[in-house]
């Protein structure tokens, strides 16, 4: 029997080990109850420490009963008080990790799950941990075996694995990009999923192949070493490979071997036999019976060569894989065309406050330890993280960059949008993303969708000039004078243009959805400042072509659908970078022509002007004196909408006199537009002088456009308050329109109009009537229209609530239901859009909600600023009601207000069409 101080110091072990892994669980248990985003490490300690307390227990009672023998009872003493010094090592490190009750749920996070992949001491401690519970089960299990039973029950439940004929190697991560925990944020879908399909415990039978599939920069490998943090425990062994290229693979396999196996390979025999001996030698370790609990990583497996995927640079990843079915495999990739594997789709991160902490982690601007709350409350952050996306190589590396630099947030994002090149040149990039850096990750595909399908590579650079969504086969599909080969080829048919597409989708360079493609920002960024450095002039002219070609007039149908599909490609030669480099010399006129109407249309007047002016130049130059006399007619237009009346009439006077000159019908269509201009002037004799002008010559002719004269002047008429004449007037342009037999857009234009000449007289109930037939056959027709006639429709409303306050509801549905009509069809910056939203705002006014009123009337005035300018008389408008407003908030101030009282003019009740 042992000595009784023998006895005494392991009792004594034993109940300060009991008392110290007590104390350490409950600290756990309390931190693990506050946060989920809790490291792996410290729930395996939580769990385990229970178990050493009950193994203890019956240690120490037979210690007390005298049944251990002396060379036990030391040796046991040895591995309890190991264990009190490793425990204490812990305790001590938790005290200095774990949050106090004040810091943010994420701060408890952050700071736990850093202090646990940078401390290689914890680690060590834990490790020597766990080896002595397993050496104290172990002598419980031989001596006792009734207690062994429940105590091996318990750790199979721990996940302590019995031993086997193989050996365990943990996670090798060999040359794996080293990711901070810290700096890895989010995905806890993603890697939920990734548990659910690789794990042995989730999935125990046969062999488990998951592809983490996305565009370069996603995060892909980060993602898959996250997952090695997260069920690194779940494998008997995790081994990375490095599969970017075969002969990098191939070098990794043999590495791979040299860790498994203790006996090298002769290394007499020929480097090229000596690599292929060992790499089979790993794949039959690998498919060892019941040695199927380990973990393969294929790194960046881009270029693959499998049965229909051809390439000249790939190679199949599928030799590598061992000849037993078994195991856990997972790739990641750019390409979505791996059949044998199961896909975990990665996007683009989306919540904003993710983007946001990649941030701040990444740039080390840590305030107080309020780090990411700070982060979340600067503006200039969050428009960084707009900027960029949801990208994660993208805010790497702005918070690499930060994080070496003095500079904000917003200097850098000045940089990344007009110094991109430049920016990339001396960006280092985050280290854990290697040579696949922000500005270069890209290049890689590229390169091989050159070798593979020119033409696709060639499609790509064409892109760039055009916006990174909605791209589809017709806008490419307009013939092109003096098109390159290229061009040819890859617009002849559709089966070859969705060849080309499908090649840049299998690099993840475009995605696909519902027939339209699109690509990342950050991505379309590279694709004008890395594929087109230097300005092809043929790329931008064929672009401009597809744009030009595809812009709809105003009498086609849906055309107003089509303007809002073709902007944003509009729009894209507005861009700083792109006006930078493009160069407008040799476009034909007729497409300046075409972009000035499509900006025209959507109130870019500054660009449309800028078009417009181009075209007539073009037109002067090549002598084509009726072009250039039409392209004056629609200045007048647009300077006529932007109110600058002055230059309208001289655009105006201008194409009048050369049609004149020409003998042109045309003049009647610029006599037309100078009675509109002359109305808008009060200029109203002057008016009636041109529609009367304009209305002979029509009739002389023959033409159609006399029913829009004839309604035009129903518009003066109403303006000069003679609603009588203004009434004959629009009952003649009905009658002539019904007398055609055709519910012709037009026709509708003049019932509303009538709709609101029976509101100006009083007669509600017909205003109605009207409204709702011009609302009827504007919904058939799918027609625009149907807004601006909702939009009166709120209006009319608002006038019957004076009588009938009920009618004040109908009257909100239908300016809600015209702004959100105008904000889809026109933007959020339209002329008309801002007229309901100001509607809104007298509605709010009236019901006395003045704080929505206020917010109403301020958007109009911001937007209509922007849009037309200070001096127009919306603006001035506008600003008159904020004014008011803004006036009454103040009197509400410490009195009450019956502001509803108060009898306001109608809302714009002035949509004539």
């Amino acid at each position: 029997m042992a000595e009784a101080a023998a006895i005494v110091g392991l009792v004594a072990s034993i109940a300060s080990l009991v008392n110290l892994s007590t104390k350490v669980v409950s600290r756990l248990r309390d931190f693990t109850s506050k946060s989920s985003d809790v490291p792996e490490s410290f729930k395996s300690l939580s769990r385990r420490l229970p178990l050493l307390t009950a193994i203890l227990e019956n240690i120490q009672s037979q210690a007390e009963a005298g049944r251990l023998p002396e060379n036990v009872t030391n040796d046991l003493a040895a591995v309890v008080d190991d264990t009190v010094e490793q425990i204490s090592a812990v305790q001590k490190y938790l005290h200095k990790v774990l949050p106090s009750d004040s810091d943010s749920k994420f701060g408890r996070a952050l700071k736990a799950v850093k202090s646990v992949a940078k401390n290689d001491k914890l680690q060590q401690a834990l490790e020597k941990i766990y080896k002595n519970i397993g050496f104290l089960t172990l002598h419980q299990t031989t001596r006792h075996v009734d207690t062994g039973d429940r105590i091996l029950e318990g750790v199979s439940k721990l996940n302590i694995k019995p031993p086997t004929s193989f050996n365990s190697f943990g996670v090798c991560l060999g040359q794996a990009p080293q990711v901070p925990a810290d700096a890895f944020i989010g995905r806890k879908k993603e890697l939920q999923q990734l548990r659910d399909w690789l794990s042995p415990k989730s999935q125990p039978n046969g062999q488990r192949i998951v592809s983490i599939v996305g565009l370069g920069g996603l995060g892909k490998t980060q993602l898959s070493l996250a997952h090695t943090r997260d069920c690194g425990d779940d494998y008997s062994s995790v081994f990375w490979l490095n599969a970017k290229d075969e002969t990098s693979l191939r070098q990794s396999m043999v590495e791979l071997a040299n860790v498994i196996f203790s006996d090298s390979i002769s290394p007499t025999a020929p480097s090229a036999d000596n690599e292929k001996l060992k790499i089979d030698k790993v794949k039959r370790w690998l498919s060892e019976t019941k040695n199927d609990q380990w973990l393969l990583i294929f790194d960046n497996y881009d270029d693959p060569k499998l049965p229909g995927i051809e390439s000249s640079t790939g190679y199949n990843i599928r030799t590598y894989f061992p000849d037993r079915a078994q195991g856990s495999i997972l790739i990641t990739t750019r390409s979505p065309l791996l059949p044998f594997a199961k896909k975990l789709q990665l996007e683009k991160i989306k919540d904003i406050e993710q983007s946001l902490a990649i941030l701040a982690v990444r740039s080390g601007r840590e305030v107080d330890g309020e780090l990411i709350k700070r982060q979340f409350k600067d503006d200039s952050a969050r428009r960084l993280a707009l900027r960029l996306d949801g990208l994660p190589l993208a805010l790497a590396t702005a918070g690499a960059f930060l994080s070496q630099s003095p500079g904000s947030f917003d200097e850098y994002l000045e940089s990344y949008n007009n110094n991109w090149s430049d920016l990339g040149e001396h960006s280092r990039g985050p280290v854990d993303y290697q040579e696949r850096a922000l500005f270069s990750t890209w290049n890689v595909s590229f390169k091989v969708v050159q070798a593979q399908d020119p033409e696709a590579a060639e499609l790509l650079r064409l892109m760039a000039y055009l916006d990174n969504q909605d791209l589809w086969y017709e806008l490419f599909h307009k013939d092109v004078d003096d098109a390159p080969a290229w061009w040819t080829e890859v617009t002849k048919s559709r089966a070859r243009f969705d060849r080309a597409i499908s090649t840049l989708h299998s690099y993840s360079l475009l995605e696909i959805n519902a027939g339209q493609c699109s690509m990342h920002m950050c991505e379309h960024d590279w694709t004008l400042e890395y594929l087109n450095h230097q300005l092809d002039q043929e790329r931008f002219r064929i672009a401009v072509h597809c744009v030009a070609a595809n812009v709809k007039w105003d009498n086609e149908n849906e055309y107003w659908v089509n303007h809002r599909r073709m902007l944003p490609h509009a729009r894209r030669f507005q861009n700083p970078r792109v006006k930078r480099v493009v160069d407008w010399n040799g476009i034909e006129p007729r497409e300046l022509f075409h972009f000035g109407w499509l900006y025209e249309q959507n109130v870019m007047y500054g660009e449309g002007e800028e078009m417009y002016m181009r075209a007539l130049r073009g037109y002067e130059k090549q002598e084509l004196e009726i072009e250039a006399l039409n392209t004056a007619n629609e200045l007048g237009v647009l300077y006529a909408d932007q109110g600058k009346l002055a230059e309208a009439e001289e655009m105006y006077m201008r194409a009048l006199r050369g049609y004149e000159k020409q003998g042109l019908e045309h003049t009647f269509d610029t006599i037309s537009n100078l009675g509109n201009l002359y109305t808008r002037q009060d200029k109203l004799a002057e008016a009636e002088d041109m529609y009367m002008r304009a209305l002979r010559g029509y009739e002389k002719q023959g033409f159609e456009h006399t029913l829009n004269t004839v309604n035009n002047l129903g518009n003066l008429y109403r303006r000069q308050s003679k609603l009588t004449e203004a009434e004959e007037m629009y009952m003649r342009a009905l009658r002539g329109y019904e007398k055609q037999g055709l519910e012709h857009t037009s026709m509708l234009n003049t019932v509303n109009n009538l709709g609101l000449l029976y509101a100006d007289q009083g007669k509600l109930a017909k205003a109605e009537k009207m409204f709702m037939r011009a609302l009827r056959g504007y919904e058939k027709q799918g027609l625009e229209h149907t807004l601006d006639t909702v939009h009166n429709l709120g209006s009319l409303y608002y006038e019957l609530g004076k009588t009938n306050p009920n009618k004040f509801a109908m009257a909100e549905e239908m300016y809600v239901r015209a702004l959100r009509g105008y904000e889809k069809t026109w933007g959020l910056e339209h002329t008309s859009t801002l007229d309901t939203v100001n509607g809104l705002g007298k509605l709010y006014e009236k019901l006395g909600k003045l704080t929505e009123a206020e917010k109403m009337y301020t958007r109009a005035l911001r937007g209509s600023e922007k849009a037309v300018g200070n001096n127009h008389p919306k603006t001035q408008l506008y600003s008159r009601d904020l004014k008011r407003i803004q006036e009454k908030l103040q009197d509400c101030e410490g009195r009450d207000s019956s502001p509803e009282e108060e009898n306001l003019s109608c809302p714009e009740l002035d949509r004539n069409v």
